[in-house]
């Protein structure tokens, strides 16, 4: 599968660099680092394209064609982030010009995407016959029976999963394993800082951890979810560790 990613800002930046997993990708263990993602794949034959928006645009943009590439490499699957508001609306044209087949636009941040800006792009490439999926934050996403979407989250990223290894007599998590991975690469570190922890702590190391990594999703309050977006991207990792626990209980 074929992938192009147009991007604004840093978050941008750590989903590509978790999707080509290079040795200098992810520093957040300093001189603990124990390797712990070398046996992960690196996805970078599969992306085409990579084009970086610039973060200082204007409020209104007249002409978006102006920032965009004047020759866009063919793709199947388009990941748009953090996109300034006027060229993510034209997302249906940049589909067309690539070919792409199915798009991904993560919400992290509510005032460059607001709902109705979403119904639009979405309506327009429905009707295009392009699939579409909007999850807020990026770390929400999970098959939805779309081909290439579902694909992407078989490569391994969307909503997290993890194995759990425990020592119930010393009530410690010994191991933790990423079988699915946020996107921009946080479930690693959180799996890292889980191993040998106590269990009856893992609120505590998981909202630390997803702090430190750190998790760069909005701070403002989202109209849809009624909190942050980083607020409801730290449930959704306490949620996925829970269920590890529990299933490695049984």
């Amino acid at each position: 599968m074929k992938i192009g990613i147009y991007y604004t800002g840093e978050f941008g930046q750590k989903v590509i660099g978790n999707l080509v997993n290079s040795s200098t990708f992810c520093i957040s263990c300093g001189d603990l680092c124990d390797q712990c993602r070398t046996t992960r794949p690196s996805f970078a034959g599969n992306i085409t394209d990579i084009h970086e928006l610039p973060g200082d645009l204007p409020e209104f943009v007249d002409e978006p064609d102006t920032y965009l590439p004047n020759n866009m490499a063919a793709c199947d699957l388009l990941i748009a982030i953090d996109l300034h508001p006027d060229i993510f609306a034209v997302l249906p044209s940049i589909a067309r010009a690539t070919g792409a087949q199915a798009v991904i636009a993560p919400v992290e941040n509510p005032t460059l995407a607001p709902e109705g800006l979403i119904r639009q792009v979405r309506n327009e490439l429905e009707a295009a016959g392009v699939d579409s999926e909007f999850p807020k934050p990026f770390c929400s996403l999970e098959k939805t029976g779309k081909e290439l979407i579902d694909r992407f989250v078989d490569m391994g990223f969307g909503k997290p999963m993890l194995k759990l290894e425990l020592d119930i007599a010393r009530s410690v998590i010994t191991h933790a394993h990423v079988l699915r991975d946020a996107p921009c690469g946080g479930t690693w570190f959180v799996a890292r800082c889980l191993g040998w922890s106590d269990i009856e702590d893992y609120k505590d190391t998981v909202s630390q951890s997803h702090h430190s990594y750190p998790c760069t999703a909005s701070m403002d309050r989202d109209p849809q979810l009624k909190d942050t977006i980083l607020h409801e991207a730290g449930y959704i990792i306490r949620t996925s560790v829970e269920e590890a626990i529990h299933n490695a209980q049984k």
